[in-house]
């Protein structure tokens, strides 16, 4: 495997001390300012914990077809389930690979801004009682490391520890438990396309030893193989947004592997309630004098107010869904 072509930072720095903890916040900053992207070890996730949810995810799409059918996403209006091999789009193209998508599990809310649809409940599989069970352990740690890469972020922007709490209300999460099956084509294959993400921060999982992550650095592909025991990390565009450009939401893409190789990853994304937006924060002047401004993308537009993006994200990315649950937001 490939060297490292990100920043490799280690979160137990935070607790090292107060000389590591700011250096630990400096190293943050400049990697999220500079390319969006960094390799985060020392979460505490164990060898254990890891290992338990790579096995359920295996034994989930080893599941005879009709039983990962049983919770197709076609049957949730709120994007939830399992959506088979080129289910998914990216730039309107079909994505290479299978996966289910979990979100907080809550009681569906009629009525209210489209963005209030994408709350509801999760769809599990029968005949995986288990992966329920490993799915809410990943969850709770994930979320106890997104808040402490918050509360740094916030402090090395300047802003009161506190500034994303606040802000965030109670928070969206979704993982998505992804498979990429081999191809045979000669060409590489979208496993999913060139994108960014809608949202605050991804912490994403890789099965050791498998690449197939690009990062696009400086108008080219950069290969970003797995580091052992690290998480890739990455910041979405609502960050972007609310640092006036400072921090930058990079472009990524996933090749697929060649058969007979495949290929499992969980992204965890961690945003804030649908209802809330995060204001601009108010950069120290040596900082703001450096922020770019928010990427400009008549295509693409950013919104502020997170369920406004997650919306617009989940129409595009899975326009079946959209057409069946929700014909009156397509296309508006």
């Amino acid at each position: 495997m490939a060297e490292p072509t990100l920043p490799i930072l280690d979160l137990s720095r935070l607790d090292a001390g107060p000389e590591s903890a700011a250096a630990f916040r400096d190293d943050l900053r400049a990697a999220t300012h500079d390319v969006g992207f960094f390799y985060l070890t020392g979460t505490g996730v164990t060898p254990d914990l890891e290992r338990r949810l790579h096995r359920a995810a295996r034994d989930f799409f080893a599941l005879p077809e009709q039983d990962k059918l049983a919770i197709e996403n076609v049957k949730s209006p709120h994007f939830r389930g399992y959506t088979r091999i080129g289910g998914e789009r990216t730039q309107g193209a079909v994505d290479w690979r299978e996966q289910i998508d979990i979100g907080p599990e809550r009681v569906a809310i009629d009525g209210g801004p489209g963005y209030n649809r994408l709350i509801g409940p999760n769809l599990w599989p029968a005949a995986l009682p288990e992966l329920r069970e490993v799915v809410a352990e990943w969850h709770a740690h994930l979320s106890g490391v997104a808040r402490t890469l918050l509360r740094a972020w916030a402090l090395a922007l300047g802003a009161e520890e506190t500034y994303f709490e606040e802000n965030f209300g109670d928070p969206s999460t979704l993982i998505k438990i992804v498979r990429y099956p081999g191809t045979r084509d000669p060409e590489p294959q979208q496993g999913v396309g060139a994108h960014k993400d809608s949202g605050v921060l991804t912490l994403l999982w890789v099965e050791p030893g498998k690449g197939g992550l690009q990062v696009e650095r400086d108008g080219a592909w950069v290969d970003a193989p797995p580091v052992d025991g690290a998480f890739v990390v990455n910041i979405g565009e609502l960050l972007e947004y609310a640092t006036g450009g400072y921090l930058k939401a990079t472009n990524h893409r996933v090749v697929s592997p060649q058969a007979p190789q495949e290929r499992i990853s969980i992204p965890f994304f961690f945003n804030p309630a649908l209802d809330k937006r995060l204001p601009l924060i108010e950069l120290p002047p040596e900082l703001a004098a450096q922020a770019r401004g928010v990427t400009k993308d008549p295509g693409n537009p950013i919104h502020a107010l997170y369920g406004e993006n997650a919306l617009k994200s989940r129409l595009r990315a899975h326009p079946d869904v959209a057409a069946i649950h929700h014909p009156d937001l397509v296309g508006a």
